[in-house]
């Protein structure tokens, strides 16, 4: 791992771009490095220029582009490129590069820098679904894996034309973010594969009457970046999402919406019982009103409800997932989220010994730290009395601890 892989030093990162219609994806890619100040190099192929000029990469980047192995060869950056690159990018990756990397090719400058990398190298796929599911892209790809290269989970959505299917490029964000995460935590291998993952997230919303609701300050970032490490694992995802509605969706994950604790409650437990792991990561509203007005209620009268709202306690649904399991009707392991403000481990131990999951994320959100927040700290905490702090970092990083510790009670 290189030094700068665990420092804020700006990153020496190589932009790769292959020739395929998302190739203008890059463009906002290389602006998303560029705007956490590292130096980047974009590298693309000569047919990833007919989609995106030399020009707007060169403009983007501040540095140079060339495609082939004889450009500055005085340089010799054929070789250089890769020997000093901290980080290898490439997206899209086509299918014919994804062939090509796989089978060794050192043909181009891009082919020639992957080669020579001793650095993390991810790649990024994007191609019709057909292309994506022919057993030759699938055996490229398990090639490339095995080698330590992190080849990513292409997302579902809409393709060229009117397709529809996985094989879309993630969104640049997403993919550096990813990148981030391999370059500090290691390759993403398919050790969850065959798992079928159930994830809540974010916060729910009890309505007051029509224009006013009961919530809280949960963003479900957490949430999703467990989505996104389990489904890069090789899990089938899905999240059962609160108020997320600002957060991009997980490669290949399906999203299920729900407003309530009790619609969440209802989801979750239709889906724990296929489950191989239930993660209770959502912040749930604990109470509701116990009357919904059809009409806005109005202040200042006499009868002002608003000043005497009554409330009922919601359901608890990491209690009931725990329940479900105890009937037998599900085999999941379960974790659930703890969210404190003091005594920290104290009531965090307590918690997990009376809901009887087998671990729990505890975090201290004193101050508002934690929710909305693109870092997290906290403790994780075995149904066994083990504890392990679980140091500050992105949420992809401790989603990576997080899976790392789910492995090992999966084992």
């Amino acid at each position: 791992m290189s030094e700068a892989s665990n420092s804020s030093q700006p990153l020496r990162v190589v932009v790769g771009v292959s020739g395929g219609i998302a190739a203008y994806k890059a463009c906002h890619l290389v602006r998303e490095f560029k705007e956490r100040g590292d130096d980047v190099r974009v590298i693309p192929t000569e047919n990833a220029l007919n989609f995106v000029g030399a020009a707007t990469f060169e403009a983007l980047s501040g540095n140079p582009v060339d495609t082939g192995v004889f450009s500055r060869v005085d340089e010799v950056q054929h070789v250089r490129l890769g020997q000093e690159a901290d980080l290898v990018v490439v997206a899209p990756a086509t299918a014919d590069f994804l062939a090509r990397v796989a089978a060794g090719r050192a043909d181009d400058l891009l082919t020639s820098t992957i080669l020579v990398a001793t650095c993390p190298v991810v790649l990024a796929p994007a191609m019709h679904t057909e292309m994506w599911r022919n057993p030759a892209t699938q055996a490229n790809v398990a090639t490339l894996r095995k080698r330590g290269i992190t080849v990513l989970e292409p997302a579902h959505g809409r393709l060229t034309g009117k397709d529809t299917g996985p094989g879309r490029l993630p969104e640049p964000q997403v993919i550096a973010e990813l990148a981030r995460t391999v370059l500090r935590t290691g390759a993403f291998l398919p050790t969850l594969a065959g798992t079928r993952v159930v994830i809540s997230a974010g916060g729910t919303r009890e309505s007051i009457d029509p224009v006013r609701f009961i919530g809280n300050h949960s963003s479900g970032k957490q949430g999703f970046a467990l989505g996104d490490v389990a489904a890069q694992r090789g899990a089938s995802v899905t999240i059962v999402a609160g108020a997320t509605d600002e957060l991009e969706a997980p490669s290949g994950a399906e999203i299920v919406r729900v407003r309530t604790t009790r619609d969440m409650q209802r989801e979750m437990m239709e889906r724990a019982p296929e489950a191989d792991v239930v993660v209770m990561a959502a912040a749930v509203a604990d109470f509701r009103p116990a009357a919904e007005s059809d009409t806005k209620l109005k202040k200042g009268k006499s009868d002002d409800a608003l000043a005497t709202l009554r409330l009922t306690e919601n359901p608890d649904i990491l209690k009931s997932l725990v329940e479900m399991r105890e009937d037998g009707a599900s085999r999941a392991v379960i974790i659930g989220f703890a969210a404190e403000t003091d005594h920290e481990l104290e009531n965090g131990r307590a918690k997990l010994a009376r809901k009887g999951a087998d671990m729990l994320m505890l975090n201290s959100v004193a101050g508002g730290g934690v929710f909305g927040q693109a870092r997290n700290r906290g403790w994780l905490l075995s149904a066994d009395g083990g504890v392990e702090e679980i140091p500050d970092g992105t949420k992809h990083e401790v989603a990576v601890r997080i899976w790392d510790a789910v492995e090992r009670l999966l084992k």
